[in-house]
């Protein structure tokens, strides 16, 4: 697959609290071509943010996808990985660390910062992650 637009999206019920990550691969028809979701246990919502974005990258080389443009309400995320923000907290880093390896690997590639309603595809797998650990 050439082209493929990545919506991703973490949650954390009580920041810290149980957490999970999801994320939705989408074609350029608009058909969802994977979702991954994973549980976090006891995490932050940046770290939940942060999980989200590296399982889709994952998901997306799975798919061998060329021009991939990413899709997140986490304007904390976009920034970091756009270079305009620093990262300071310890925990983040090796996770931004982690993400920005991966998004190296696709030839063109971007990541914008969306309105969470239009987000709702991979906030709804972050928050079945949590719900179905319980």
């Amino acid at each position: 697959m050439k082209r493929a637009v990545l919506y991703a999206d973490g949650a954390a019920r009580g920041n810290p609290g149980p957490a999970g990550s999801g994320a939705a691969l989408v074609d350029e028809n608009g058909h969802v071509v994977a979702q991954a979701m994973r549980h976090l246990g006891h995490a932050t919502n940046n770290v939940a943010e942060y999980t989200a974005l590296i399982i889709g990258l994952e998901e997306a080389r799975k798919h061998d996808v060329e021009d991939l443009e990413i899709r997140m309400d986490s304007k904390l995320v976009v920034e970091q990985m756009n270079g305009k923000w620093r990262i300071r907290h310890p925990n983040i880093r090796p996770l931004a660390l982690r993400a920005g390896e991966l998004l190296a690997q696709f030839p063109k590639r971007s990541i914008r910062h969306i309105p969470r309603a239009q987000n709702a595809i991979a906030d709804q797998l972050a928050n079945r992650a949590i719900d179905e650990a319980r």
